[in-house]
């Protein structure tokens, strides 16, 4: 949903509540950045993993990073996609990427190397909180 401010295309609901981006993957992709989209500025990223549904299979790599342009693996680094399961972000209790000050892209890189796969497929998300609505602190 739109934020009903001019020039951003960041997603914010009209309710208080937890927000999320999400983007499914395949292993036809190949190597390759996909965009889960804008999180509006303020807001503060929570959590964030994938769901591998079918695991994949490149001979080499099956990994995936998710972050933002200026840090491509901020919120996870070489999460595997071999087994089915939720993989949940391992950067996230590091991470000082989590509080956005600007209308924020969050991206999902895909490492997939080696002897082409044949399965794979899977959900990557991250959760955010905006700012609206949260007290102020003096």
């Amino acid at each position: 949903m739109a934020t009903n401010t001019a020039g951003t295309s960041a997603r914010l609901h009209h309710t208080q509540q937890v927000h999320y981006l999400r983007a499914r993957v395949g292993f036809a992709m190949g190597e390759v950045v996909v965009p889960l989209g804008y999180v509006p500025a303020g807001s503060i990223i929570l959590r964030g993993g994938v769901a591998v549904i079918t695991a994949f299979n490149y001979g080499t790599n099956n990994r995936l990073d998710i972050g933002t342009v200026a840090d491509d693996d901020g919120f996870a680094t070489d999460l595997a996609l071999g087994t089915v399961g939720v993989i949940v972000a391992d950067e996230m209790a590091t991470s000082n990427d989590f509080y956005v000050t600007v209308d924020t892209l969050i991206n999902c890189t895909l490492d997939l190397t080696g002897t082409a796969g044949t399965t794979g497929d899977g959900v990557v998300w991250i959760e955010y909180l905006v700012p609206e609505g949260l007290p102020t602190v003096s």
